[in-house]
């Protein structure tokens, strides 16, 4: 155990020893913060988080579960009280909430005439109800609070390791599994007629949202995760047709509004996981705008030409 825990550690501090070589090349201005052990853990944090969310993003957004990260995100809140009260790692408890939820949505969808949509509202509103109880009567909800809103600033070296396992497990996944998801993101019919067991497919990969659900919980918060999973792969849709590009876009994205969330929130004394939000928010809005083919620019431009 011990062995172990040294490795993990060492392997955090070889990692974030290659990203300060990189930050070492900025200028002193926005190397500056970074000094400090605290906000390396968070910039690495947030970079995992960042890069996660946007691979994961090109399927929430393909597949229109948005409301599904939505469900998943807040669903995960009374596991995370319970493990709380029994001193549990908050992980396990949101990690079989998530868990639960996520097959519960799937059976009512399945073996009743509830659709989808309202399968997804009914388990994620009671759940979320049923969380927001158990920390109105826990006396200090205070830490509790972090994970609705996300403290990356006081992001923890357990936390860290976490997001790094998330990460490296959703990395394997995909890459080990980039031929069934692909197809059965855009044609679960024609997945099924190859021979993959597309049930499988599709609980894997909401029990892979829920782990990276889970895994963002005290960078970003289950409020404003959902926006990780969903912005970046929204707008890398709206830059390309291919799918691999769109995750490399998506990806990058995720990647970039972590950084500059974080050097803002650092810089103007706010909230660091709305500062990544809203960063991500603003690319999407320039891209809407400018994307060569499906902005909006561009769009009235071809439609003037069509009408001289």
């Amino acid at each position: 155990m011990i062995l172990l825990e040294n490795l993990s550690n060492g392997l955090v501090e070889a990692l974030i020893a290659g990203l300060m070589m990189v930050i070492n090349l900025l200028p002193d201005a926005l190397s500056a913060p970074f000094s400090y052990n605290f906000m390396q853990r968070a910039l690495l944090t947030s970079i995992l988080v960042g890069a996660i969310c946007g691979m994961l993003s090109c399927y929430v957004v393909l597949k229109r579960w948005s409301l599904l990260g939505d469900a998943i995100s807040h669903a995960v809140l009374p596991g995370v009280a319970i493990a709380y009260l029994l001193g549990w790692p908050f992980f396990v408890g949101a990690f079989i909430t998530g868990a639960l939820t996520s097959v519960g949505i799937g059976a009512i969808e399945r073996h009743t005439r509830i659709k989808s949509d309202a399968a997804m509202g009914l388990m994620f509103t009671g759940a979320f109800a049923l969380g927001i109880v158990i920390i109105s009567k826990i006396s200090s909800s205070t830490h509790l609070m972090h994970i609705l809103f996300g403290n990356v600033l006081g992001v923890q070296q357990s936390a860290l390791l976490l997001t790094l396992v998330a990460g490296v497990i959703a990395l394997l996944t995909v890459w080990l599994a980039y031929r069934p998801l692909l197809l059965y993101t855009f044609d679960p019919q024609q997945a099924q007629a190859l021979g993959f067991n597309t049930s499988v497919i599709h609980y894997g990969l909401i029990l892979l949202l829920t782990l990276t659900i889970v895994a963002s919980l005290e960078t970003v918060g289950i409020i404003l995760v959902v926006a990780m999973l969903i912005t970046p792969g929204a707008t890398a849709h709206l830059l390309t047709e291919r799918f691999a590009v769109m995750m490399a876009i998506s990806v990058t994205i995720g990647v970039v509004s972590a950084i500059v969330g974080l050097l803002l929130s650092v810089t103007f004394d706010v909230a660091s996981g709305g500062a990544i939000v809203l960063v991500a928010t603003g690319i999407f809005l320039l891209t809407l705008l400018a994307a060569p083919r499906h902005g909006l620019v561009a769009r009235q431009w071809r439609l003037r030409r069509q009408q001289h």
